[in-house]
This record gives C-alpha cells, sequence and structure tokens, in this order.
C-alpha cells in the first residue's frame, strides 16, 4: 500500500515546480524579504481576528450573554478529538 504526502492536495512535484518558478520570478535574494511580508501579513491578520474575538465576547459578557456555551463546547470537542486519537491510534498500531 503506497501513501502519497499532500499538502492541499499538491504532491510534491509540484510544490517544487512552484518553488522553481517563484525563484526564478523573484530570485533567489528577494524571496527571504517576501517570506518576512507574508509572516507580518498573517501575524496582523491573526492579531486583528483575535481583538475581534475578544470585542466580541466583551460585548457579549457586557449585554448579560451567556459565554460558557463556547467553553463547553470546545471540552466536548476536545474529548471527542481524544476519543477519535485513541481509536486511529489502535488501527495505526495493527496495520
Amino acid at each position: 500500500m503506497i501513501h502519497h504526502s499532500t499538502f492541499l492536495f499538491i504532491s510534491g512535484a509540484e510544490i517544487a515546480f512552484i518553488l522553481f518558478i517563484v525563484v526564478m520570478v523573484f530570485g533567489a535574494d528577494k524571496i527571504p524579504e517576501i517570506a518576512r511580508g507574508l509572516g507580518k501579513g498573517m501575524r496582523t491578520l491573526k492579531d486583528a481576528t483575535n481583538d475581534i474575538k475578544s470585542e466580541i465576547t466583551k460585548s457579549a459578557e457586557k449585554n448579560g450573554i451567556d459565554t460558557s456555551v463556547v467553553d463547553d463546547v470546545k471540552k466536548q470537542l476536545d474529548r471527542v478529538k481524544d476519543d477519535i486519537g485513541d481509536f486511529t491510534g489502535s488501527v495505526k498500531r495493527k496495520l
């Protein structure tokens, strides 16, 4: 049984080809700058979403909306993840 490792449904050869095109278009010296810019952009986006989440939570608490439901759902999801992990772990060991 052969397993192919894919990332976002893209094979290794396709990723290598994309990287080759990026190096040819931008040059090897510009890639670190591009990566830094993308990293800063992702961090800014993450900070903005965290700010929005905290504002929504503060607003909900101020208006008397129960936000403990979210914590309960997270706990249930964590339990399900653990159960699935236990199950798949035993299946993987048997293969």
